[in-house]
């Protein structure tokens, strides 16, 4: 008798909390992964460098030569040729001809000349993360700082679903609102790439138990955070390894990372 007032016990327990999940409201959110493109390739670390030029030695070695090369050998013989006395040549049409040495010694000089542009720029020594004209050979994402709960945190864009948008609409008015209309970026696709989910504290669970945020992803495209109508909140452009330290919540971090590349 014991033992069935306690299985129909657990089975109305089990019954009761069920029905509780299945009454828990979620207020759906977007996020916004927005990042800035590498503008310059990575540098070659030495091994990389050293494979580089083995393939160059290689193809010098099984190249063909060039007509620019076949032009100043048969120049070069010719001119054997004139100094043994053996061909004519008309003083008046050697003077004009320019020869493949002449563009030779004309490339070099101009070669001389250019100088290779420099990887860091200001921005990088001042390390001013404001700006997306620093880190070039990187991928760089936007974090805003945004109020959750009773403490500012920084974090992917986000906001909260409006009735009648889809979640891609909530994603593209959540940008504009809260960096305003000069960012331009483009948006993927119309399914998100991550998702995150956490609780409100339960003095806060007036409506909704919390959030389900859907994360997309969108890459830069021309401007900057902020506009006149818009002023810029607290943003910062950060590369994946410095994320780490900004993203406090390592809940919320696990799920950033599983959609970076």
């Amino acid at each position: 008798m014991l033992r069935r007032f306690v299985q129909v016990g657990a089975r109305q327990v089990a019954r009761a909390q069920s029905t509780a999940a299945a009454q828990e409201k979620w207020d759906l959110y977007a996020g916004v992964l927005v990042e800035r493109l590498p503008v310059v390739s990575k540098s070659l670390s030495p091994v990389e460098k050293q494979f580089q030029d083995l393939l160059w030695r290689v193809e010098f070695e099984n190249s063909l030569k060039s007509d620019h090369e076949l032009k100043n050998e048969r120049e070069l013989v010719q001119a054997e040729l004139i100094k043994q006395g053996k061909v004519q040549v008309d003083l008046d049409d050697s003077m004009t001809k320019q020869t493949a040495q002449d563009l030779k010694d004309a490339y070099v000089e101009e070669l001389k000349k250019f100088q290779l542009g420099s990887r860091t720029t200001p921005d990088d020594a001042a390390n001013k993360t404001s700006s997306t004209d620093r880190c070039l050979e990187d991928t760089l994402y936007l974090l805003v700082q945004q109020k959750l709960g009773q403490q500012q945190h920084m974090i992917l864009p986000q906001g909260k679903r409006q009735d009648g948008e889809s979640m891609r609409q909530t994603a593209e008015r959540v940008l504009r609102e809260q960096c305003g209309s000069e960012l331009q970026v483009l948006f993927y696709g119309n399914a998100p790439v991550g998702f995150h989910k956490y609780k409100y504290p339960s003095n806060q669970r007036a409506e909704s138990v919390g959030a389900k945020v859907f994360f997309y992803r969108a890459s830069l495209r021309n401007g900057q955070v902020g506009d006149k109508k818009t002023p810029a909140p607290k943003y910062e452009w950060l590369p994946k390894a410095a994320l780490d330290e900004k993203l406090t919540n390592a809940a919320y971090a696990d799920s950033i990372k599983k959609f970076l590349l």
